[in-house]
């Protein structure tokens, strides 16, 4: 193991374990905190290990250093099938301690998160019906389509899973209105051509305070012009995660599981880039020096 990982996993136990509130529970605390749970997910993902039986055999040969009590796997999966709020809520410590949450660009964009590619898989899963077509990808998929709103380095700020037969406009201002306190008046939010639509853009204006900013379709007066190279910023970001971080890869089969495990690959990106800010590194969103 590198220096760099065992930097960045003993670094995020102590911010979670300073700035988290733990939680509530009724009878003995659990051998395995919190904040070491996360940091074990964390490490998971950026060693690019997406079986659970394979990566506890791992972190038990390698990782006993870092982490005293490992939990068999039934008992890991349970716990964090059910971290998913608190993961939420470490992401958004994190991105407000990072400089970059203070500019005014923000993306949003969505993309399929499939759950299942049989018939007979998805037929098993607590998400059985959960079915939609992607246009970007010409595809029918099983499973859900994540939402996302990050900064423009990457650093993650709220998202969320959600059915694919639901339309990108209608979710992504559930999710905007939900978390209005994490968009200050005057950001501009950058967005593609899915966005578009007088309601959303209207929503974004008056209730937000914002302004949305997406590519001209063909059919309309040319308001912004070319600005693929931008849209390109989060178009990264969903390729950071469906190829280096196994978002496609999850394993989730209930809603709870699906929600927790996506932010598992959220979380690990977020805590590199805090880590980096830190450090002084040079690439603030680079995995390199933590996923070996």
């Amino acid at each position: 193991m590198t220096s760099g990982l065992d930097a960045l996993l003993a670094a995020l136990y102590v911010f979670i374990d300073d700035h988290v509130p733990p939680r509530r529970r009724i009878g003995r605390p659990p051998k395995l905190s919190d904040a070491e749970l996360l940091c074990l997910a964390v490490a998971r993902v950026l060693l690019g290990l997406p079986s659970a039986r394979h990566w506890l055999r791992f972190a038990h040969a390698r990782l006993r250093h870092l982490f005293p009590y490992l939990p068999q796997q039934s008992g890991y999966t349970k716990r964090l099938n059910a971290a998913g709020p608190l993961i939420s809520c470490v992401i958004e410590a994190l991105a407000r301690q990072v400089p970059t949450w203070h500019d005014d660009l923000r993306l949003i964009d969505s993309t399929p998160l499939p759950c299942a590619a049989s018939r007979e898989t998805a037929k098993r899963s607590a998400l059985a019906g959960h079915a939609g077509y992607c246009c970007s990808h010409s595809r029918f998929f099983r499973g859900c389509r994540l939402y996302l709103l990050t900064t423009a380095e990457s650093m993650p700020v709220t998202w969320c899973p959600a059915s694919p037969k639901l339309g990108e406009r209608e979710v992504m201002t559930a999710l905007l209105e939900r978390d209005h306190h994490l968009i200050r008046a005057g950001q501009v939010i950058l967005a593609d051509k899915g966005f578009a639509g007088r309601e959303f853009e209207g929503f974004v204006t008056d209730r937000l305070g914002a302004h949305l900013v997406r590519p001209d379709r063909k059919d309309e007066p040319t308001r912004f012009g070319k600005i693929a190279r931008v849209r390109q910023w989060i178009e990264a970001v969903i390729d950071t995660l469906k190829g280096q971080l196994t978002l496609e890869q999850h394993g989730g089969r209930t809603p709870a599981g699906v929600f927790a495990r996506t932010g598992q690959r959220l979380l690990a990106p977020a805590a590199a880039i805090w880590h980096n800010w830190t450090t002084n590194a040079k690439v603030k969103r680079s995995l390199i020096a933590y996923d070996h």
